[in-house]
């Protein structure tokens, strides 16, 4: 059933002006720092709401279309609800884990680069969380597109788009590195539609200009495509 669901939102992007898209009716909502959790400790907080997003869990509500049932096929490996089985990091947990509907497809779309990134989830337990678990660190080779090429993209509906860091603090913060910092919906009529923690709620943003805004910052490195099957 969740997969209808995920077609829907293919078949959705249909409009001129973004109203039409995925995700309209929760502009305007409040940014609130991982507002979903487990009903259990340690993160007590409720497995799905829609008075307040993040980057991740706004992507993710809209994905399952608002289903409690698809949105934890989405957020948990083999839809086991757990803090220790949830989708984490975009780069080891989700991508890999939703492969049989998403998929990176940013070699399709203009030249790549490869983020090499090593999740350390076990340090990143232990620093963040407080919590000793026996998990190997992983490695993950992220292919992305360099902000250089981004005027060379055209997407044709609605796309996952997922922004490529390089931040030594990163590891220092919390254990682990990271490359995927934000994520978003990025739309054929070039709005990003994001939950932004600047903004402060759900908002609609022009992706060009929020790409140049992040091109200044030299650790930001590009973006990848990410693509509903």
């Amino acid at each position: 059933m969740w997969r209808l669901f995920l077609l829907l939102f293919i078949l959705a992007g249909c409009g001129g002006d973004g109203a039409e898209f995925p995700g309209q009716s929760y502009l305007g909502t409040r940014y609130e720092n991982s507002p979903l959790g487990e009903c259990n400790p340690p993160d007590d907080g409720p497995l799905i709401r829609f008075d307040a997003f993040d980057c991740t869990t706004f992507v993710e509500t809209v994905l399952a279309d608002g289903c409690e049932c698809c949105l934890t096929e989405i957020r948990y490996k083999n839809g086991e609800i757990g803090f220790l089985s949830r989708n984490h990091f975009i780069e080891s947990d989700w991508l890999n884990n939703n492969s049989d509907f998403v998929q990176n497809v940013s070699s399709q779309y203009a030249p790549t680069a490869v983020r090499r990134v090593i999740i350390d989830k076990a340090n990143w337990f232990r620093v963040v969380h407080g919590l000793d678990v026996d998990v190997a660190p992983v490695v993950v080779d992220l292919e992305y597109i360099p902000y250089e090429y981004f005027n060379e993209i055209i997407i044709q509906g609605p796309v996952i788009v997922l922004f490529i860091t390089d931040n030594p603090k990163n590891r220092d913060k919390i254990g682990t590195d990271l490359a995927v910092v934000h994520m978003g919906l990025w739309l054929p009529n070039g709005v990003l539609r994001h939950a932004s923690s600047e903004r402060g709620m759900v908002v609609d943003v022009d992706m060009a200009d929020y790409v140049a805004q992040r091109m200044k910052n030299k650790q930001n490195l590009g973006i990848a495509v990410v693509e509903i099957k």
